[in-house]
């Protein structure tokens, strides 16, 4: 009994990590994003398995604490061993300070971190041996210090779980772990986007008082501290648990299979969900998807994409006409949604200028985003190849030389350019481009002078747009054609821009206001293009990168992937509707039509003005490949998984047949074999072809 009071550190801080879970998970189950109905199974499933898992999950956490309190001990200080252990430290340190040592090899910031961790170490060492009559005392707040450390790691995690659902509508993903290598984008747009000073105050006052009574529980252990014997038990104990954790957590995950996807999330634990995607960024579709054999891959992908030749993509795409060499601008709007947009039925008015522009171009009334990040949607425009799983192809290390729209512009004589408000090295978007043959035209490259309001994330649109202007100036006196791709960046948490544009405030930090704020500066760069010399020679493609939002019902649901898309070209390009179903990656391919480019093709997108087009789109997470076609979502996931879902209209009044959104997503009771071997040989061929470098430009 007396020994497993020593043991109150344990599971005092297990009780307290267990209740902040299940309120936290009681909160995401009401969340406004969570839109769907639980049953009582779900709801069971939810609170005793996600409990069971949250205890084994943070038995594997507290592995720190176990190797803080099984060194503590009198012993160590003794003489001569105290001092030779002081020495022994210092000489680490003094190896470390040297800049000759292992972490100094392997660069970044490790050596410094290796510094400042062994120079602590030293420092409370060394006054725990010099100092023993205040040695209890000392060790009272170091062991307080790391009970307050465990109780504010588990309220912020619960606190940024709180806030990764309120963006995503799911726990830790893919989406975490990208966010942990770009801290300064990630923290600056928190600091920006929400209260934190008075939210980190409030966190830090609520854990120091949960820590005065978990060290008040659990103060026993270093009052007194156990003997080596006793030490060896709390081991063995450890171990045991962890082992049992390290078999059972896996296997718990494997439970989160109900048909509800909002179920399955709240039952998880995100730090393993976290682990799961930061192990997993890459996933090979070979190891982890359902496939066929690739000769039957390839003859139904030719089926898909005629002409094509040799177990790839390639083909030859050929013009009728003369070519025509105008030059081209490619918008791509950030996080901007079709639903924002008059004609899809919203009433606020905050897409003024692009719902007029939307009458004068050829409009794409039923198009796609391929995926929810930005970096698919420059991915869909540059490399018009479906999301592969895992990382997007702009973050892989073999994402240079690509076959893209800016190779084909090159070998028509064009100038090529990215131009991006913020840092390119975010999302690697300038090691993509720049490997594939673009110019950079970032944050980086303004003067002082040319930037009037800027946040996290970069420039704002207007600045974006002058720079822009300016840019495609100097281009047009070379007496060369230029295609510049621009992607805009203000319309992103923290939604903050200049006052006095529109008729929100720039500092109520909304999400209208960013959208609105976006087509205010669209409007402003039109505006000043069509007093340019160029402009008459100059076709304009506008599309979004993703939709605001992805969290839904399904693992894919459709509405949160239908994005406007339309190209303007006054004189050129008649103002039109195109109805039929296309993706992201058909946009460019469609465009060379209009251009009549003769070229070889290695594009799974394709032109969808062909009579030969088959109407068919990609949406996709990192990890559910989803094709749509005759009104059914096939998703195919890791583990061979398959699913298949029929669409059925839900039509809401007043908005155009053309333009409605929301579809119902049920279960199909008969599996379509040939839509599933479709979506497996798309994917499946995609995936084969940059396995094999085959989209080498």
């Amino acid at each position: 009994m007396y020994f497993s009071k020593k043991l109150a550190p344990f599971y005092t801080l297990t009780l307290f990590y267990v209740i902040i879970s299940v309120i936290l998970r009681v909160v995401l189950l009401f969340h406004p994003i969570t839109q769907s109905t639980f049953s009582f199974l779900d709801t069971a499933k939810i609170f005793s398995l996600g409990l069971v898992s949250d205890v084994f999950v943070f038995i594997l956490a507290s592995g720190f604490l176990w190797l803080y309190l099984i060194f503590i001990s009198n012993a160590k200080y003794q003489k001569p061993y105290g001092y030779i252990h002081f020495g022994i430290l210092i000489a680490i340190w003094l190896y470390i300070f040297s800049g000759q040592s292992i972490l100094t090899e392997y660069g970044g910031g490790l050596a410094t971190v290796g510094l400042v961790f062994v120079g602590i170490k030293t420092f409370l060492f060394g006054l725990l041996l010099f100092l023993p009559k205040k040695r209890d005392k000392i060790r009272f707040w170091l062991f307080s210090f790391v009970m307050f450390l465990y109780v504010v790691l588990i309220l912020q995690n619960a606190i940024s779980e709180y806030f990764f659902w309120n963006e995503f509508g799911v726990k830790y993903n893919f989406i975490a772990v990208n966010y942990l290598v770009y801290t300064n984008e990630v923290i600056g747009n928190i600091m920006e986007s929400y209260p934190v000073i008075p939210i980190f105050s409030a966190l830090f006052l609520v854990a120091g008082t949960i820590t005065y009574f978990v060290v008040k529980k659990s103060k026993i252990y270093i009052e007194k501290i156990p003997t080596l014997f006793e030490k060896i038990k709390l081991t063995v104990i450890y171990f045991l648990l962890a082992g049992v954790a390290l078999w059972c957590i896996p296997n718990l995950a494997k439970t989160e299979n109900a048909t509800n996807v909002f179920t399955n999330e709240l039952q998880s634990n995100g730090m393993y969900r976290f682990y799961l995607a930061f192990m997993n960024s890459e996933l090979d579709y070979f190891k982890f998807y359902k496939m066929m054999p690739e000769t039957e891959a390839y003859a139904l992908l030719d089926k898909q994409i005629p002409g094509l030749q040799n177990f790839s993509s390639s083909r030859i795409i050929q013009s009728d006409s003369a070519e025509v060499h105008k030059n081209v601008v490619l918008i791509t709007i950030e996080s901007y949604s079709a639903e924002f947009m008059k004609m899809y039925g919203n009433d606020k008015n905050i897409t003024p200028f692009l719902d007029d522009l939307a009458t004068k171009s050829l409009l794409f009334t039923n198009f796609y985003a391929s995926g929810n990040r930005t970096v698919r949607g420059l991915e869909a425009v540059t490399l018009c190849l479906p999301p592969t799983a895992g990382e997007s192809v702009v973050k892989r290390k073999d994402n240079k030389n690509k076959f893209t729209t800016g190779s084909v512009f090159k070998s028509k004589g064009y100038q090529v350019k990215y131009l991006y408000g913020g840092d390119a090295f975010f999302d690697n978007m300038e090691d993509f481009f720049s490997g594939n043959g673009y110019d950079i035209v970032d944050k980086k490259t303004f003067t002082p002078e040319e930037i009037t309001f800027s946040n996290v994330w970069g420039v704002c649109d207007e600045d974006m747009v002058n720079k822009a202007i300016k840019t495609m100036n100097a281009e047009a006196k070379t007496g060369k054609p230029f295609f510049n791709h621009w992607m805009t960046v203000s319309n992103h948490r923290p939604f903050t821009y200049p006052n006095g544009k529109i008729d929100i405030p720039g500092d109520a930090k909304s999400r209208e206001g960013g959208v609105k704020y976006t087509d205010y500066a669209i409007k402003k760069f039109f505006t000043m293009a069509a007093k340019q010399p160029w402009f008459k020679n100059t076709v304009f493609v506008i599309v979004s990168d993703h939709c605001a939002s992805s969290a839904g019902k399904t693992e894919l649901p459709v509405d949160k992937y239908r994005i406007p898309a339309m190209i303007y070209s006054p004189g050129f390009v008649a103002p039109d509707r195109y109805t039929q179903l296309m993706s992201q990656i058909d946009i460019m391919p469609t465009l060379f039509r209009l251009l009549h480019f003769n070229y070889q093709s290695k594009f799974f997108g394709q032109d969808v003005l062909n009579p030969n087009y088959q109407p068919r789109a990609f949406i996709a997470t990192y990890q559910d490949l989803g094709l749509i076609k005759d009104n059914v979502l096939t998703i195919i996931s890791p583990k061979q998984q398959v699913k298949q879902f029929g669409l059925t209209l839900q039509p809401k009044n007043g908005i155009e047949p053309d333009f409605q959104l929301y579809y119902d997503q049920k279960p199909l009771t008969k599996e379509r074999q040939d839509l599933v071997n479709q979506t497996i040989s798309f994917y499946q061929t995609a995936s084969d072809i940059l396995k094999k470098k085959k989209y080498q430009k």
